[in-house]
């Protein structure tokens, strides 16, 4: 009997955000089919996150709303973390 779950993605991997899934901490903003690095894979099974680094053609599209929003909270907007069920491997 084998028992199938679901790959972890690696740090390193280009991943690209599914599509209807929003920034966590801007749910206002949509990320469908922003993509980027993992730069850090946190938790196990459905409790993994990933920590994403935006690629250039996706900084390119990223709203000035957002990126203002992320300077006056004291984030950074060249990066986001994710529930591992939102992203997917490229």
């Amino acid at each position: 009997m084998s028992t199938q779950k679901s790959a972890k993605i690696s740090a390193g991997a280009k991943i690209c955000v599914k599509p209807g899934v929003s920034i966590p901490e801007c749910p206002e903003v949509d990320a469908s089919g922003w993509s980027g690095m993992v730069v850090e894979a946190k938790g196990k099974g459905a409790d993994c996150k990933y920590i994403v680094e935006w690629d250039d053609q996706t900084v390119e599209k990223i709203p000035e709303s957002y990126k203002e929003a992320c300077e006056k909270s004291g984030l950074y907007f060249m990066m986001a973390c994710f529930p591992a069920c939102d992203v997917e491997a490229l």
